[in-house]
């Protein structure tokens, strides 16, 4: 038994890699209803949504996507072409929603204009 117990290291240091390349799988997409996708950004081209956009990024996502939203241990990079090809509606609906299973917590308590400030700020910095 303890010969067995000595190996679960070495193989938890091989299958991690695999397990973590599920995070920010982008199944979250899926899940988003069609009167989402459809829904358009306010905001959009709105230089001062763009800078309020940027600061609440600072203060509530730069912890786990970095400063350039390239992300951190194992938060996904933001400049993916799934976020460049998500539209206005499907990234609020992340932002209100979230995704747990990928470690995504639900901003559901920013307001709704605030949320749209942060997507106007992500297809900004994804461009």
């Amino acid at each position: 038994m303890l010969r067995k117990m000595s190996f679960l290291p070495l193989i938890f240091a091989i299958a991690a890699p695999f397990l973590l390349a599920t995070v920010g799988d982008g199944a979250w997409v899926s899940k988003v209803p069609e009167k989402y996708r459809q829904r358009q950004n306010p905001f959009d081209s709105d230089s001062k949504a763009v800078a309020a956009g940027g600061k609440l990024f600072r203060q509530n996502c730069a912890s786990c996507h970095g400063d350039e939203g390239t992300g951190r241990d194992n938060h996904p990079n933001l400049h993916s072409e799934r976020i460049r090809n998500a539209t206005p509606g499907e990234l609020e609906w992340l932002l209100n929603n979230g995704s747990m299973r990928n470690g995504m917590p639900s901003w559901s308590r920013l307001p709704e204009p605030q949320r749209w400030q942060l997507v106007s700020f992500l297809k900004q910095m994804v461009k």
